[in-house]
């Protein structure tokens, strides 16, 4: 019987510090970090997603940052195959895979070698969907797949994105496909970090205000006169929408600084939903 790839998963919510804590642990135990964030696969998409910096990586190989443009489409599938691939080179150099992120459903597409449905993405449905608010996106997904709209969460009802790739593939295939998963070929180490008690918007709010300091506002700015558009930054979500709507002139910096503390908590609170189901996580208070 074939042996399994060893594997150890950092996971958790936002400002929690697991890029820290993974290189750490890949200094003590001879490894190197796979990236499970699906903002930091992006070119140019540095401050706002809180992407490592060379220095900060202290040796450390990185991998799976930096790979997408990020005026093109990436999606679960893609990071699945790369991600497997990277397991697969850095266990036969004898290094540990240390996978380490908050994008729970990348991560989990990973480990548990979970098959998705191949349907390239329609422009001109996206455009026409792009329209659409979440309610109504909602009703059509219902009346296309009325279980699979019914077995959605709060967070995957509200979550746009998610709405129109899940009406994408039910309009090409008639319904959505039951995801499956396969056997998975890792044996995995869960590590999950957690806040200091009653802290989580302390720390949310003074790495906010650290990365405006940095630049923040200027790379997102950046990034649009290098192309990007603003309905495309808004798509974004959290750092990169709220800016781009301040730089429209359509929020003032404070109330900028105000929704983007809200939703980054809020967006932190649906990371430990997601990762409290795994029940085989050890979780550890970062402090």
């Amino acid at each position: 019987m074939k042996s399994k790839i060893k594997v150890v998963c950092i996971v958790g919510p936002t400002a929690t510090g697991k890029s820290d804590f993974a290189v750490a642990y890949a200094l003590e135990h001879n490894g190197e970090v796979i990236s499970a964030d699906s903002r930091q696969v992006y070119i140019g998409m540095d401050i706002g997603t809180g992407k490592i910096t060379t220095e900060e990586m202290k040796g450390v190989p990185h991998h799976l940052l930096d790979i997408a443009d990020p005026k093109k489409q990436f999606n679960v599938a893609q990071y699945k195959k790369l991600a497997q691939e990277a397991i697969t080179d850095i266990s036969s150099r004898c290094k540990l895979p240390i996978i380490c992120g908050g994008t729970g459903f990348y991560i989990d597409a990973v480990i548990n070698n979970i098959s998705y449905p191949d349907v390239p993405h329609d422009k001109e449905l996206r455009k026409n969907l792009d329209k659409m608010n979440v309610d109504a996106l909602f009703i059509l997904l219902k009346k296309l797949d009325k279980k699979f709209a019914l077995s959605l969460n709060n967070s995957e009802i509200n979550n746009k994105q998610r709405l129109i790739r899940s009406i994408e593939i039910a309009t090409a295939l008639g319904k959505i496909p039951k995801v499956t998963k396969n056997q998975s070929d890792y044996d995995v180490k869960w590590i999950g970090l957690n806040y200091p008690y009653e802290k989580p918007k302390e720390r949310i709010h003074i790495r906010l205000l650290k990365r405006l300091d940095a630049g923040m506002i200027e790379e997102i700015e950046k990034l649009h006169k290098n192309g990007l558009s603003w309905k495309k930054l808004d798509g974004f979500g959290l750092e990169y929408r709220f800016i781009s709507r301040y730089l429209r002139k359509q929020i003032t910096k404070e109330e900028m600084i105000k929704l983007l503390e809200i939703e980054i908590c809020h967006y932190a609170k649906r990371q430990m939903v997601w990762f409290k189901k795994n029940r085989k996580i050890e979780w550890v208070i970062n402090s």
